[in-house]
């Protein structure tokens, strides 16, 4: 696609950090330099201020990658392209069928109503809820890891969508300033909301959430 696009070497292509390796990898096949912006916490896609002030003359474009079911901010992409002359593209997530969403949403509605803990991910317009990611603050440990654990050992299936960010792998390891990716990356943990879950499955996750409260209480 970007060879396609007429984007090669010499081109230095904004992507994100935070995800699937490919993204960078297929902006090296195509002989151009990934470099990486910061994400929207709330979004976990591309930050579009972060991504203007990756800009540089060498720019050719920007890849959006959408995460977790919310939606990049392409307008603002959009309009960002039409001022520095750059190519916008877009990475999607497959689809579910709409009755899936709906029971998806569903889900992700009773557990923001009862989850206490964790900080319960924000909705947002459209969101399909590919992934429920909450956050587990950290205080000086690895919460995060140590909840993970605790809730797999009472019976529920939860996984770190993102354990390293692509510009911390030594194949891309860029010595760049991204607050919010290096944070998602220690904070996010994905619970599950898949539309086979029972009611009982589900109060099974919020019970075994609620009752880890202690492990998120500041280090002393």
């Amino acid at each position: 696609m970007l060879r396609a696009a007429g984007v090669g070497a010499g081109d230095e292509v904004v992507v994100p950090a935070f995800g699937n390796v490919e993204v960078a990898e297929a902006v090296t096949l195509a002989g151009a330099l990934p470099v990486f912006a910061d994400i929207d916490p709330a979004t976990y896609c591309l930050d579009p201020d972060a991504v203007e002030g990756a800009i540089s003359t060498r720019t050719a474009a920007v890849v959006a990658v959408h995460r977790f079911g919310r939606r990049a901010d392409i307008g603002r992409l959009h309009a960002l392209g039409q001022r520095h002359g750059l190519l916008v593209l877009e990475q999607g997530e497959s689809e579910a069928p709409d009755d899936e969403t709906a029971q998806r949403r569903q889900r992700a509605a009773y557990l923001d109503a009862r989850l206490k803990g964790v900080r319960t991910p924000d909705g947002g317009a459209g969101h399909t809820y590919q992934q429920y990611v909450v956050r587990v603050p950290g205080n000086g440990r690895p919460d995060r890891d140590a909840f993970a654990r605790a809730l797999r050992a009472r019976g529920v299936e939860c996984r770190v969508p993102v354990k390293t960010p692509v510009h911390r792998l030594p194949e891309f390891r860029r010595y760049v300033s991204l607050p919010e990716t290096e944070t998602a990356a220690d904070e996010t943990l994905a619970l599950p909301v898949d539309a086979a879950l029972t009611k009982r499955e589900m109060h099974r996750v919020v019970s075994a959430c609620n009752a880890l409260g202690g492990l998120l209480q500041p280090a002393f």
